[in-house]
């Protein structure tokens, strides 16, 4: 992030989990962000914030647009979402608002033609801030495996595990056919968040299986209930390209005349002897330097520094210094295709998701 960035104010609707996560990264980086006000329907919930983080708190969104911040964030769950979202849009504020933007799909179209227009919504979409996918993105990019052709995601669910699909193949906002089935079976869920499980018993968990068909590239969907959570289940990705393919952090390609096998190098600081402090400190492919984490000194984890990138990203967005960080186009196109890996599982048949208004 560019270091003559102002130090942003923002306003935050929300005070449980979700609004926790993305307060803390602010509370990390006071030089970047203030946080002006935060809003809460519930008395409880706002004494809870006044008393954890020590920030103002007011019961309507409309104090908080008097404020005149310079963005706003809504990290409410998807039923309580739009309204804000929109006041916020309507009364010139940039605001991002946490995924997905809205429940179904006639809500996200009624976002869209609400305040799609204005350019000024933004979802809170971190997958591809995440560090590892930066640098797996950049070496894409610049060609490792040539042209990508299919990813397949087994570690976050629906909209998130969309969002890297589309991420790495570029797929854009056009028809896709989904394809998906359920299937279930027992499983022990030893750690939930950061709390260990006494009941070790194995429980039903279903896993959906989904392919989805962009066009020309394919993704497909590998997700088992309570997946992020759950230690026994490890987390995969692969992504194929014509001259090679990323399996997890192996990398195999063809080169003139040789079969080239790499790995991708996380530097991690504070291991062994190394008094450098507990931090990721870069990843790299056969030597070339991939990603260095601009927040060393934080110890964050991999999940805090893509939130942290993500309100970077929203900051310097909003003044003028770079792209957008993820459209409201984007996360509703996530969103819809989503829906629609849920929908095949229920029904058992194809889903088509058309061209929508974002689109166009």
């Amino acid at each position: 992030m560019t270091q003559s960035i102002p130090r942003a104010r923002i306003v935050v609707v929300g005070g449980g989990p979700r609004a926790s996560f993305f307060l803390r990264q602010a509370s990390l980086l006071p030089e970047r962000f203030e946080v002006v006000g935060v809003h809460s329907r519930s008395a409880e919930t706002r004494a809870a914030v006044e008393a954890k983080w020590g920030l103002r708190t007011f019961d309507s969104v409309e104090a908080l647009i008097d404020l005149k911040p310079d963005f706003a964030f809504v990290a409410v769950a998807r039923v309580g979402a739009t309204e804000p979202t929109i006041a916020f849009a309507e009364a010139g504020i940039p605001v991002m608002v946490e995924t997905p933007p809205a429940p179904g799909v006639q809500d996200l179209r009624g976002l869209w033609e609400r305040v799609g227009s204005t350019g000024l919504v933004q979802v809170a979409e971190h997958s591809m801030y995440m560090p590892s996918n930066i640098a797996k993105l950049a070496a894409v990019e610049k060609g490792i495996i040539g042209t990508p052709t299919s990813v397949h995601v087994s570690s976050n669910h629906l909209y998130h595990a969309v969002a890297i699909m589309r991420g790495f193949l570029h797929a854009g906002l056009g028809e896709t056919t989904v394809r998906a089935t359920d299937f279930t079976a027992p499983l022990v869920t030893p750690v939930i968040n950061d709390a260990w499980q006494e009941d070790q018993t194995p429980k039903d968990r279903a896993t959906t299986l989904a392919t989805v068909d962009f066009g020309k590239t394919m993704g497909l969907y590998d997700f088992t209930d309570m997946q992020w959570f759950n230690p026994l289940r490890s987390r995969r990705l692969l992504i194929r390209g014509s001259l090679g393919e990323f399996n997890d952090n192996h990398i195999v390609r063809v080169s003139d005349d040789a079969i080239i096998e790499s790995r991708v190098l996380r530097r991690q600081t504070g291991v062994d002897l190394n008094h450098e402090g507990f931090d990721l400190d870069t990843i790299s492919i056969d030597g070339d330097v991939l990603y260095r984490n601009p927040f060393k000194g934080l110890r964050m984890s991999d999940e805090d520094i893509a939130a942290a990138n993500l309100l970077g990203g929203m900051s310097a967005w909003v003044y003028g210094d770079g792209p957008a960080p993820y459209p409201l186009e984007d996360g509703s196109q996530d969103h819809l295709i989503g829906l629609a890996i849920e929908e095949s599982a229920a029904t058992g048949q194809p889903v088509t998701t058309a061209r929508e208004a974002w689109a166009k």
